[in-house]
């Protein structure tokens, strides 16, 4: 069984996230940053994905956000 997405964002991390989630010109970086705020929070990919967003996504899409950032 594949493991559950973590993430353990420092203050300045978080700040810049919710920064970016609230403020960013680009619809998409608003929600991946959301994305990650509730990964953060606890809530697994799928149900960010199916509940978290403003539009339900498949989980791939969060599991792509969540993945992008660590390059």
């Amino acid at each position: 069984m594949p493991s559950a997405l973590t993430l353990a964002l420092t203050d300045a991390e978080r700040r810049t996230l919710c920064d970016a989630r609230k403020r960013h010109d680009k619809p998409y970086v608003r929600e991946r940053a959301a994305a990650l705020l509730k990964i953060d929070d606890g809530w697994s990919g799928r149900k960010v994905a199916r509940e978290g967003l403003l539009q339900s996504r498949t989980p791939d899409t969060v599991y792509t956000s969540y993945h992008d950032r660590l390059s």
